[in-house]
This record gives C-alpha cells, structure tokens and sequence, in this order.
C-alpha cells in the first residue's frame, strides 16, 4: 500500500486508533495534507512504535 492510500484510508481507522492507543488526541491523529510523515512522527513518540510498524498497523485496517 502506497501513502496516498495509506493516507486515504486513515480517515477510516483514526477512531480506532484513539480508542486503542489513549495517549492520543485529536491533534495527534489529525492529517493535513503533505503531513502525514509529521503525524506518524507524533503518533511514535505515544505510541513507542516505529513508522514502519503503524503503516503496517494501518494498512490491516
């Protein structure tokens, strides 16, 4: 799965994502267009998980 898609389909699992992982608000989980390296770079530090592993994550949904 390539960004774009992974950035489409992020609409879809960002509730989930805060509900799985509570350190996480809507500032951390929010896409702006040319910016989701930024998010995914907010989401590791919460999470403890590398990028790599949340595009994985993502991608299952």
């Amino acid at each position: 799965m390539n960004e774009d898609q992974i950035e489409g389909k992020w609409k879809q699992v960002r509730g989930e994502f805060k509900q799985k992982y509570g350190k996480l608000t809507d500032d951390d989980v929010t896409y702006s267009e040319g910016k989701f390296d930024e998010m995914l770079g907010r989401m590791q530090e919460k999470t403890g998980k590398s990028k790599e592993e949340l595009k994985k994550e993502i991608d299952k949904w």
